[in-house]
């Protein structure tokens, strides 16, 4: 039986020459790194995002791909990015998934553990 399964690793960052803290405003830059772990090529089609600030404030964000690009993985292979997020607080969690479509038409979602951007 075929085996459809992305891991995701995040690193987030603070970038304190993009933020103002006077202003409430908080940029961070996470780099992802995918890996298709499973036996069966797929493709990267969609996001879905959620941002939460230390005072409960969420946003969601979905979107067709990342970064502009939708990507076929083949097993054993990877794709790294680098996106942004900002926030209104000098601490937050991001979580999310990716919804991914193998060659042979499975659908699957690829899960993002929540992970802490931290001004620092």
């Amino acid at each position: 039986m075929a085996r459809y399964h992305f891991t995701c690793d995040a690193e987030p960052e603070y970038l304190p020459q993009h933020s103002s803290p006077a202003d409430d405003i908080y940029r961070f830059a996470y780099t992802i790194t995918i890996h298709n772990v499973g036996d069966v090529a797929a493709q990267l089609i969609a996001r879905h995002w959620e941002i939460e600030d230390a005072e409960g404030r969420t946003q969601v964000v979905d979107g067709l791909g990342v970064v502009g690009q939708q990507p076929l993985l083949h097993p054993g292979e990877a794709f790294r990015y680098t996106s942004s997020a900002e926030l209104r607080t000098p601490m937050g969690i991001m979580s999310g998934h990716y919804f991914c479509v193998a060659v042979d038409g499975t659908r699957f979602e690829a899960a993002i553990a929540p992970f802490v951007l931290k001004a620092s």
